[in-house]
């Protein structure tokens, strides 16, 4: 009896710990990773009163835009000939490698949001093709998308 006794305690004990590394890797505690954010000296004037939110979508879009070239926009941007949630951001890379930067976001809920969203899921590890998921998944209820090409694999 005292043989079966400490079989089930062991076993109790590993099946906890499967338990608890399962939940691990599977949330927002799982290690996180490092995304690249561009300092505050390459934002552009225009951002000098911003929250913070906006200040810190902005360097990491002019770090991260390929992967934000990949994230769709859903705020209707889509009209002003955006086609991915960098254009938010930035108009174009100059020969120099500074940007031209869009004030667009500056004044944008929902392109701060997704790119807090994107940010989040980057830490966390997740795949860009299961980040532009939940992007679409959370974010369609607002309106059209940007013309975004799927990722692919």
């Amino acid at each position: 009896m005292k043989g079966l006794r400490t079989v089930f305690a062991l076993s109790s004990i590993v099946i906890a710990a499967t338990f608890a590394v399962l939940w691990y890797t599977h949330s927002d505690y799982a290690s996180p990773v490092h995304i690249h954010m561009a300092p505050d000296s390459e934002l552009p004037a225009f951002l000098d009163g911003a929250d913070s939110r906006v200040r810190d979508a902005y360097r990491f879009a002019v770090m991260n835009a390929d992967v934000q070239d990949h994230i769709p926009c859903y705020c209707g941007c889509a009209f002003m000939g955006h086609i991915n949630a960098t254009d938010c951001y930035i108009k174009l890379q100059l020969p120099s490698g500074l940007y031209a930067f869009d004030q667009h976001a500056s004044g944008c809920g929902i392109c701060v949001d997704i790119t807090w969203d994107v940010m989040k899921m980057m830490r966390q590890g997740k795949p860009l093709s299961e980040i532009r998921a939940a992007i679409d998944a959370t974010y369609s209820r607002f309106g059209p998308s940007t013309n975004t090409p799927h990722v692919m694999g």
